[in-house]
């Protein structure tokens, strides 16, 4: 029976971490020093440090970062943002997403390698706690493929136990973004049945990031991840990639230093500056083979250059057979900055930026909002009037105290009587719903509706209008 299509025919490994018998394929990669990493390490540390301190330090009174579901308040480094800011939000929004298509038009995937809390935990938390407490990747790879002895098991203990105590930490941080430390902390004092349910989702979170960070590792890169699949649509010839030269490296070959100069010095035929040492094979953090060219495995962590600059290092050859460059320059062109892809992601950028800040401009300080109450759409009193019962919603959106008060626009031949006393005051970022009967006479309305002008009068001195249709029976 002849054999079927070369393209049904399973690969002897369908993923980097995953065989083809389909089990777990566990990755043990080599850290290689080198300036990228050190400076990726120094961004890694301040990343770190940011992530712990937005919740605790305060900027105007609140938290720099405080997504309070609960209160529908969202605090971003002074600036608090309500439901009713759903244009901002929305624009904020997209303005993040064509953000993140400029910079991967012109930088790849170089927030993946540098930035995201992946790869960052993954490298410089727990990966140095394992290597601290495991030893090298050859040592930790060899008692992992070995029976279990009292040496792993006290090691793996320590390990794990460790690991628990940063995805506490991590978890807690992470809750603490949604409820504020200050809460945290009094839940955290307080007995487990008062407050269970945040000890479900402290316990729920705490397990994720454990499993995350223990067990799934580069798998939440190169299988869960969707950013990885959609690179493929913003990336270019131009984008800024790592990338191996095929026209340096190849043919690629092992030789050794006496070979080496041999080669210079013309006594056998030159072949390319890769020596086939696997270094930059045995560094990936998700197992690629960065020689194959672009693949959507690659996060940008720029571990195969360092590594491959080493060797060159060793082996005198100029660093940069594996570098930062891009698919045209690779072909012996020049990298273009400015094309059609960047000049559309940056006109909608700065439309969107700009968009944003005339709204946030215009936002006004309270937000009110006029409805009608519900029940009967009005009422016909003994003394011939019409009554509507309306309800003012108002939210002060300033930090500071702030009282108001509702009366008729001048002229208006109606009559408020609120259900409870004016003026009311709101404490800073605080909402409430008033309700107020509007007496009209009968003989008011020329129709079933009739239109009138509320002015709500505010401690600081702002006088905002809003109009509002009342209703009634015609006298037509």
């Amino acid at each position: 029976m002849a054999d079927g299509p070369a393209i049904l025919q399973s690969p002897d490994e369908v993923l980097s971490t995953l065989g083809r018998d389909g089990k777990r394929k566990w990755l043990y990669p080599v850290e290689s020093k080198g300036r990228f990493l050190t400076w990726r390490r120094y961004a890694g540390v301040l990343l770190v440090a940011v992530y712990l301190a937005l919740p605790i330090v305060h900027v105007g009174g609140k938290p720099a970062m405080l997504l309070d579901l609960v209160h529908r308040e969202f605090a971003l480094f002074g600036a608090v943002f309500y439901p009713t800011d759903t244009l901002l939000l929305m624009l904020m929004l997209i303005a993040v997403m064509v953000a993140v298509m400029l910079f991967t038009a012109l930088l790849g995937r170089v927030w993946c390698g540098w930035a995201c809390p992946q790869t960052v935990y993954l490298e410089f938390v727990f990966r140095p706690v394992e290597r601290l407490i495991e030893g090298k990747e050859h040592v930790r790879k060899r008692r992992d493929e070995g029976p279990l002895t009292l040496d792993k098991a006290w090691r793996k203990t320590v390990k794990w136990s460790i690991f628990m105590v940063v995805s506490l930490l991590l978890a807690h941080t992470f809750v603490a973004y949604f409820v504020g430390w200050e809460a945290l902390m009094a839940w955290m004092q307080a007995p487990p049945t008062e407050h269970w349910g945040f000890f479900v989702v402290m316990a729920i979170t705490t397990g994720l990031i454990l499993f995350d960070f223990g067990i799934f590792r580069e798998q939440m890169c190169t299988i869960a991840c969707p950013y990885a699949r959609m690179q493929s649509i913003m990336l270019d010839e131009d984008s800024t990639i790592v990338s191996y030269d095929t026209g340096r490296g190849e043919p690629r070959s092992k030789r050794s230093k006496k070979q080496l100069r041999m080669e210079e010095e013309g006594l056998v035929p030159q072949e390319g500056d890769c020596i086939d040492c696997f270094a930059c094979v045995r560094t990936c953090p998700t197992g690629i083979d960065i020689r194959d060219g672009l693949q959507m495995e690659c996060v940008a962590c720029t571990q195969c250059i360092d590594a491959c600059d080493h060797i060159m290092d060793n082996i005198g050859k100029p660093r940069g057979l594996i570098r930062y460059t891009s698919e045209r320059e690779l072909d012996g062109k020049k990298t273009r900055l400015v094309r059609p892809r960047t000049l559309i992601y940056s006109a909608a950028l700065i439309f969107v930026l700009s968009a944003f800040s005339v709204v946030i401009t215009q936002r006004s300080d309270y937000d009110i909002n006029i409805g009608r109450a519900v029940g009967e759409p009005y009422a016909e009193l003994g003394d011939g009037r019409i009554a509507n019962r309306l309800r003012f919603r108002v939210r002060n959106q300033t930090a500071q105290p702030a009282s108001f008060s509702v009366r008729a626009a001048s002229g208006t031949p109606v009559e408020l009587r609120p259900v409870e006393a004016l003026p009311i005051t709101l404490d800073g970022g605080e909402m409430r719903r008033v309700e107020i009967w509007v007496m009209t006479p009968a003989s008011a309305f020329e129709s079933d509706a009739m239109p009138v002008t509320f002015l709500l009068e505010f401690s600081d001195g702002q006088v905002l209008e809003r109009s509002f249709t009342l209703l009634g029976p015609s006298i037509r």
